[in-house]
């Protein structure tokens, strides 16, 4: 691409060294010839007006060839024997055959002669307008025609020589010059195109590398860049960002799956083994005591429990993956974190719960999803920490969302094990349950367009916190779907008594309709919604 933009470069300026050669030696040769021309037909003029014969001009004509002889021209065998310079006219007198006239002793010269014989037509050179071309003695001349008062002709003729050897100077010099200048903007553009084109080469490395696998690699900035190499640069920056964002993110999701799906074998071919061993042992006759049998059918029992639970928990996260439509409504989350505790409090009697969710909170939410999240978060708590390790469970509303945090005070994890807490199959120190379950939460809680954290350390216990967006209408507004009257205690800050007219008027679920959701933008389930 250098070579052409240098070729085209070039080429032009050569075409406009030759036209403005051409245009300025053709102006210098009009120019002097018109001079040369003046003076001829001045000449012719004055001698037509003075109105003398042959006669009254021979001592004129006498000096002519004497003057001739003693400068002859350039061409001429005496050129170097001439004492005179070089005269440029010469001025002879012809008879009607077109011969030139002896002038007394003297003898017409060489030149005169060769006048005499250039010009066919003496008598219509001297009634023509303008000067003709001719040759004389191998030099070129420009010759007119006077006529007599007694009929004689005489032919003045002026060389032309200096304006041809003008010319041909001019021309070496256009010749020199405009070579010297080809020369140098050939030069000038193979430096200022490789300039230029050094983003342009920047790109193509940067491609080259990426198609080797570089990602990372961007087009450096440079100085002194055109506008639309630079818009060019950054659009390419641009797009290569996101193409290693998409690339990365594939690759991740590829692990996750990969991941998932070695996982999920796993999990699901402990289930299978049992049950298969089990009915081996049946076909094959070995269970013959009554005890037995009914031992192992509780056990095939249990491990397809088992089994249809973790299915159901794969289900429910990829639902969650394909962004279900959730059916919004307005929900009381202090009632369902106090009816999640009084659970807790029957499976474990011995374990200090404590609820700090008094009054109606209200979220606009997916009732069964909120369930789900409560009852996995205090189902962690039950399955990984002792039954007398105390646990709080605390709902709050602040600056427009309302936060449920479930603390334990139980052994605590790990930085490593905290930072993949919410990964799917994900056991801190293999321990029991599938590991789906805080899996679950981030997804039913980004769902609902939330946040969920972590925060813990070894031997001071696990917080997870939950912030979701707050429910429609006033603190404490008791419109919530199944919430009576009767159920809303009067306290400051949290709820505000309802006439039970109102509470029964509000009693019908009011579900959000497919229009109304359907221009709702949903969260997905992320890898990193932790502290």
């Amino acid at each position: 691409m250098r070579a052409k933009l240098t070729l085209v470069n070039v080429a032009l300026l050569a075409l406009g060294i030759v036209a403005a050669t051409a245009v300025s030696l053709m102006g210098m040769r009009h120019y002097l010839l018109a001079n040369v021309d003046a003076e001829l037909t001045s000449s012719r003029t004055s001698l037509q007006r003075t109105g003398l014969t042959l006669k009254q001009i021979e001592s004129l004509s006498e000096l002519g060839i004497a003057i001739d002889k003693l400068s002859p021209g350039p061409n001429s065998k005496d050129a170097g024997a001439s004492s005179l310079p070089r005269n440029e006219t010469v001025f002879v007198a012809v008879d009607r055959a077109g011969e030139p006239i002896t002038v007394g002793a003297l003898r017409p010269t060489a030149r005169q002669r060769d006048l005499a014989s250039a010009v066919d037509d003496p008598k219509a050179l001297a009634t023509a307008d303008e000067p003709r071309d001719v040759t004389v003695h191998g030099d070129p001349y420009r010759a007119v025609g006077a006529r007599l008062a007694d009929g004689t002709t005489v032919l003045l003729a002026t060389s032309t020589a200096n304006v041809r050897t003008g010319i041909h100077k001019a021309l070496r010099l256009d010749i020199a010059l405009g070579t010297g200048l080809l020369a140098l903007l050939a030069v000038l553009t193979m430096i200022g195109v490789s300039h230029r084109m050094r983003p342009l080469e920047d790109m193509v490395e940067t491609a080259s590398a990426i198609a080797d696998g570089d990602l990372a690699r961007r087009v450096p900035p440079h100085h002194d860049t055109a506008l639309e190499v630079e818009q060019l640069r950054l659009a390419l920056n641009s797009m290569l960002h996101q193409v290693e964002a998409a690339f990365e993110t594939r690759e991740r999701s590829s692990a996750q799956l990969r991941r998932f799906v070695a996982d999920a074998s796993h999990e699901l071919r402990t289930p299978l083994a049992a049950i298969r061993g089990y009915l081996q042992l049946y076909d094959k006759g070995m269970l013959r005591d009554p005890g037995e049998r009914a031992r192992a059918l509780r056990r095939v029992h249990a491990e397809a429990d088992r089994m249809g639970r973790l299915v159901d928990e794969l289900l429910t996260l990829a639902r969650l993956d394909q962004g279900p439509e959730l059916r919004l409504r307005n929900v009381n989350l202090s009632r369902l974190v106090r009816e999640a505790a009084d659970d807790l409090r029957v499976q474990q009697p011995d374990r200090p719960v404590q609820v700090t969710a008094d009054g109606a909170l209200l979220v606009r939410a997916d009732e069964s999803g909120l369930r789900q999240v409560l009852g996995n978060l205090l189902a962690n708590v039950r399955t990984h920490t002792p039954e007398d390790a105390p646990v709080s469970v605390t709902l709050e509303r602040a600056d427009g969302t309302v936060r449920l945090s479930v603390a334990d005070e139980g052994p605590g994890l790990a930085e490593e094990d905290a930072a993949r807490i919410f990964d799917r199959f994900f056991r801190a120190g293999g321990g029991a349950g599938s590991g789906l379950g805080l899996a679950i939460v981030e997804g039913v809680v980004s769902a609902h367009g939330g946040e969920v954290s972590v925060r813990t350390a070894p031997g001071a216990g696990v917080r997870v916190t939950v912030v979701l967006p707050a429910g429609e209408g006033p603190v404490g507004s008791a419109v919530a779907e199944g919430i009576p009257a009767s159920e809303v205690p009067a306290r400051e800050g949290l709820a505000t008594e309802v006439p039970a007219s109102e509470a029964a008027s509000l009693s019908e679920p009011v579900r959000s309709s497919r229009a109304a959701t359907a221009g709702t933008p949903r969260s997905r389930p992320t890898d990193t919604a932790r502290r």
